[in-house]
């Protein structure tokens, strides 16, 4: 069957043999719409403002998990059956962890910790854990944050310690959660699979709306668990580059979705486009939010031996309250700084890129400067600073939804400034002229307000800012 037209540039891209997969294990509540693209390799329009010409997205969609942490006492399952504290765990163990329902070997890619509440979760065999309330365990109605658990959830845990006999189960309902009132240092790893078994139950760690939007999908939660996969990505880029027809041009990966994201575990379409682009030694770069980009430290390095290879993290702020409420499903903004330190160790140029910056959370002048300098110590090649968030109608609607939550007393001041897609251009100058000083530059000029006659006060029932789009 044929699906929706997709495309960076709006070409007639169609999706062919759509076929609906329904996550499981570590995936469970998720859904993945496997496709075959008729092109993966997109080009824009020679007009468009973007600094790339040539773009890959092999995923639609993001399936970032939470990167929350555990009490470091929590006891892991590690690959050959025996457990370890998850404060004691480091780069490079074999834990268990799952996939397609089973459990299976997985490396460990990272590992951090964070003062955060902390709060205690009681099962029906006796089992506690303890972990921040955003935390997210595997239920039988999928991944559920440890403040969305109730008496109606019931926990999959592993029946047994023997990775090659154990099955998963789903028999162990909560009790209750409590908060304890104190925050605690907690922890949190990276695996390859994306998840890892603590304590007998099966834990979450850490790894562009509008085209969901474009797609006919839901860009809210729709956006995180319906997840498009080309499936031929691969195939497909190695057709698209063949020399007769390809000049050799760089292509940007990571400008719609993180090529890096969860799924990325499953699938590995990024680290076979990866190897394409290297055997082909076509220049390309990648942006990213997500340590798993670490996983393929030997292959990055091989290609930058080959071609012009430029890698990015994408660090808008250093501020963890920021950071939790714009960007939950990512790592910490300092574990991606340093997996920048650990890139270069390995001889692979990494820059920062501050973006987006946020309205009244990120655009400050000191928090702008404390992610130049702590770029600059981890050895990043390259800092440079993205404009001012943007919200199209589609993601504006979901943004404001969620900042009325996690930031209230922002929304007037974000309906006042998003009348339009972006700010007013003051409001960009002012920022740009904040950036320019932290990297060093000549600051940009900001041009005063051009003065308007000032209107009669409007009728109250025409103040209808919010609906402006």
């Amino acid at each position: 069957m044929r699906w929706r037209t997709e495309g960076d540039d709006g070409q007639e891209q169609l999706f062919e043999d759509l076929d609906r997969h329904v996550g499981r294990g570590e995936f469970r509540g998720m859904t993945f719409l496997h496709v075959r693209a008729r092109r993966v390799v997109n080009t824009l329009p020679a007009n468009n403002r973007m600094p790339f010409r040539h773009t890959i997205n092999a995923y639609r969609g993001c399936s970032h998990a939470c990167s929350y942490c555990l009490d470091g006492d929590t006891p892991v399952l590690l690959a050959d059956g025996s457990t370890r504290s998850l404060r004691r765990l480091k780069v490079g163990d074999q834990v268990t962890g799952t996939e397609a329902g089973r459990p299976v070997a997985t490396t460990v890619l990272d590992h951090w910790s964070t003062d955060r509440p902390a709060y205690r979760v009681t099962l029906g065999d006796g089992t506690v854990l303890t972990a921040s309330a955003d935390h997210r365990f595997l239920t039988d109605r999928g991944w559920r944050a440890v403040r969305e658990l109730g008496p109606a959830d019931v926990l999959v845990t592993l029946d047994g310690t023997d990775p090659s006999t154990a099955a998963f189960r789903a028999e162990n309902g909560v009790v209750r959660v409590q908060p304890l009132g104190e925050e605690r240092q907690l922890f949190d790893i990276t695996t390859g699979t994306g998840d890892f078994v603590a304590d007998g139950v099966v834990s979450h760690n850490c790894f562009a709306r509008p085209t969901h939007d474009y797609l006919g999908l839901d860009i809210d939660a729709g956006f995180e668990r319906e997840i498009v996969i080309k499936v031929n990505a691969v195939e497909r880029v190695r057709a698209e580059l063949n020399p007769r027809r390809w000049k050799g041009e760089p292509i940007a990966m990571g400008t719609n979705t993180d090529p890096y994201q969860r799924c990325e575990g499953k699938y590995h379409l990024t680290r076979g486009i990866v190897e394409v682009l290297s055997a082909a030694r076509n220049p390309f770069s990648i942006l990213t939010k997500s340590t798993l980009m670490l996983r393929d430290t030997e292959l990055l390095a091989e290609a930058a031996r080959r071609t012009d290879v430029s890698l990015m993290f994408s660090v808008g702020t250093l501020d963890e309250e920021v950071w939790r409420a714009t960007e939950p499903g990512t790592p910490p903004p300092w574990k991606r700084l340093e997996a920048i330190a650990r890139l270069r160790d390995a001889g692979i140029p990494c820059g920062v890129l501050m973006a987006p910056l946020l309205p009244g959370l990120s655009d400050d002048a000191g928090g702008i400067r404390a992610v130049v300098k702590a770029a600059r110590e981890a050895g990043a090649s390259h800092v440079s600073g993205g404009p001012l968030l943007y919200l199209t109608p589609p993601v504006r609607e979901v943004f404001m939804k969620r900042l009325a939550v996690s930031h209230p007393h922002l929304v007037e001041r974000y309906e006042r400034l998003y009348c339009a897609v972006r700010a007013p251009k003051a409001e960009q100058e002012r920022v740009r002229a904040i950036v320019d000083e932290a990297l060093g530059r000549q600051p940009t000029r900001v041009r005063p307000p051009r003065r308007r006659p000032v209107p009669p006060p409007a009728p109250e029932p025409v103040q209808q800012l919010s609906l402006g789009v």
